[in-house]
């Protein structure tokens, strides 16, 4: 019998422990940043509700806010159609919600 034979079971059992804790701190370090940018973001980005009126960039009314999805696009309907304004257009001036577009170019979009 080996001088070694006792020795191998426990030096088994701290690699395995070893290499299933390893993957479990990676994914925990990557989520702590991932919601660390999340809260970056959601701090930037102004409070959207629907019913929300949104003017465009020359102050002109563009429509109330139909929809916000889970990214923070905001949907209205404009000219009958669904238009979708992204979250990084948006801004609030002056208490009201204010996008850099335009509403003739957000009617172009499709």
């Amino acid at each position: 019998m080996s001088k070694f034979a006792p020795i191998a079971p426990i030096a088994l059992l701290a690699t395995l422990v070893t290499f299933s804790l390893a993957p479990v701190a990676v994914y925990a370090a990557e989520t702590s940043q991932s919601v660390a940018a999340t809260a970056d973001v959601a701090a930037a980005a102004p409070s959207v509700t629907a019913g929300r009126m949104i003017y465009g960039a020359n102050g002109q009314r563009i429509a109330a806010a139909y929809r916000v999805t889970a990214n923070g696009t905001v949907q209205v309907i404009l000219d009958g159609k669904l238009v979708s304004i992204p979250a990084s257009s948006l801004s609030e001036t002056d208490g009201k919600l204010v996008s850099s577009l335009t509403k003739a170019e957000l009617a172009r979009a499709r």
